[in-house]
This record gives C-alpha cells, sequence and structure tokens, in this order.
C-alpha cells in the first residue's frame, strides 16, 4: 500500500486561541472560517476550522446542515496542507452555494493528530496496530457535535449531517456512519483503506445487520492509486475492495444512483489533487439546492 495510507498530521500554522474561542483565519482561504480549539477529554485538544456559508448569522432561525471533514489541516489551506496541496473545499462550497446549486452548508474540518493512525481505525492491524476510533467516535457524539450545537445553528436531524474522509479517514467515515446510529445520515469515503486489518471491515459489513438508520453513501477510488494485484485478476486491490464493498452493499438494499453513488475514477491518484476533483459532485449530491433546511 502507499505511504500516503499511513501518513501522520502536518504542522499547525493557525492562530493559537483558548478552547472554545473562534479565531478568523486569513490565508488560501475563501469565505467566512472561523479557527476554534475543543477541549476533549477523549482525546486532548482539537483544532478545528469551520466554513459558514454566505448569509450565515448567529441569529438565524433554521438549523443548517453540516459536514466533518477528517484530515481537516488538508480541506481548505495550502499553509496547513501535509504535503501543500489542498481539497479547496471552500472555493468549491462557496461557488455551488453562490450559483443556487447546493443549500447553504456548515463545513467542519477536524484536524488530525499525530495519533492518526489509531484514531482513524475502528481495529487494530496485525503490523500497524491501531485500533482507537471508538474514542475518536466518542469525541465526535459526545463533545464535538454538541460544541458546534452550542456555538452554530446546526441541524440535529441525522439525514442533514455528513461525515467525510480519504483512505484512512474514508474507512473511518464509513465506520462512523455505520455503526453510529442516528448519528450520521450521509458517508462519503474516498479511496478508502479497506485493506486495514486484513479486510475485516468488508467482512463485518457482509455478516452484520443494515443499520436503522440507512446511511447515504458516496463510495468511490481512483484506478492508479496502487499497484497491487495480489490475486492476479488485472484489478488493482483497492479497487477490488471497492467492488466487494458495492456488492456488501446491494446486499444490504442499496440502490445506485438512490442511496448509493459508486465511481471508480479513471486514473484517479492517491492524493489531495484527485480528491479534490471529487468535491463538487460529493456535495451536490448530499446537499442539493432543494433540500429543505430544518
Amino acid at each position: 500500500m502507499p505511504d500516503r495510507y499511513l501518513r501522520t498530521c502536518g504542522s499547525l500554522s493557525l492562530r493559537p486561541c483558548l478552547p472554545g474561542e473562534a479565531t478568523r483565519v486569513e490565508g488560501s482561504l475563501t469565505g467566512d472560517i472561523r479557527h476554534m480549539v475543543v477541549n476533549s477529554r477523549y482525546l486532548g485538544d482539537r483544532d478545528i476550522v469551520v466554513y459558514l456559508p454566505p448569509g450565515y448569522s448567529a441569529n438565524d432561525n433554521w438549523r443548517y446542515p453540516f459536514a466533518l471533514l477528517q484530515d481537516g489541516q488538508n480541506i481548505f489551506d495550502t499553509q496547513t496542507a501535509v504535503f501543500g496541496v489542498e481539497w479547496r473545499v471552500d472555493e468549491t462550497t462557496e461557488r455551488l452555494i453562490v450559483d443556487q446549486k447546493i443549500c447553504p452548508v456548515i463545513l467542519v474540518a477536524i484536524y488530525n493528530s499525530p495519533d492518526r493512525i489509531n484514531e482513524y481505525t475502528p481495529f487494530a492491524d496485525p503490523d500497524h496496530g491501531g485500533g482507537g476510533a471508538e474514542l475518536y467516535n466518542a469525541f465526535l457524539v459526545d463533545e464535538l457535535i454538541p460544541f458546534l450545537d452550542h456555538h452554530f445553528s446546526i441541524s440535529r436531524r441525522p439525514e442533514d449531517r455528513a461525515v467525510i474522509g480519504s483512505s484512512l479517514g474514508g474507512l473511518l467515515a464509513l465506520f462512523l456512519g455505520w455503526y453510529s446510529d442516528f448519528a450520521f445520515g450521509k458517508i462519503a469515503a474516498l479511496s478508502p483503506s479497506l485493506w486495514w486489518g486484513r479486510r475485516c471491515f468488508l467482512t463485518g459489513m457482509g455478516g452484520g445487520p443494515t443499520p436503522k438508520n440507512k446511511p447515504k453513501i458516496w463510495l468511490d477510488g481512483g484506478t492508479d492509486e496502487v499497484d497491487s494485484d495480489v490475486n492476479d485478476n488485472g484489478i488493482p486491490d483497492l479497487i477490488d475492495d471497492l467492488r466487494t464493498l458495492r456488492a456488501v452493499l446491494f446486499a444490504h438494499g442499496y440502490v445506485l444512483g438512490e442511496d448509493l453513488m459508486y465511481r471508480e475514477v479513471e486514473g484517479g491518484t492517491h492524493d489531495e489533487e484527485s480528491w479534490s476533483e471529487r468535491v463538487e459532485d460529493i456535495l451536490t449530491y448530499f446537499f442539493p439546492y432543494q433540500a429543505h433546511l430544518s
């Protein structure tokens, strides 16, 4: 597997603020973006960066849908991105809202930590360890979402909540959305690391029950992400794993184009530039303009 699967966090270059305070952020950013620090009894202090849509006001009497994005330092700003390339989610979202292609949405980019591998994996891998995603889930559900609800006008309906991630973050997004009942109604897993733990996640989903609150899912991967082809069938292992997961989701009653969007991205690579090119379609799938706010 590529080294990027196991990367850790980059350096933080945001201006410091105390837990619960907000700081306006400048840099390669578009729109109203706030840096905050959340104090967690599970994970310690964690940086988040919040994008607020055009026209947002603390006095709004309705609640906005929102998305939680992993590897948050890579989402908005080239200055904090690990490899100097961001997802450009702020620019894309601002344009789509102004053009009335999506409804106004709040985006929350959660910085990873040096313990990224442990936090992003739901069980241990015999070669790489990990397995601490339950604590990360507790941080999101018990601490971060209530924190956001206190500071911003966010929706309390699962169908208005998305969790998004790539690579190990994609595996994490699947875990969070599939097993956290009524916490998240939308999952975007870009190039998920389904190989982790000898593909136990695929086995678990295949043999387990369908969630009571079945989430809407975006699932994708690039054809040029990995060279490995363990079964010598001429198909990269990542694509094989994606197709297996697609079959598992079909068995759980998912329908392509309705509650499942699946893509094999021709020439897609395992990096921020490639993932950034999928952002527009993910947002329009999850948050279409005609969607009603709660």
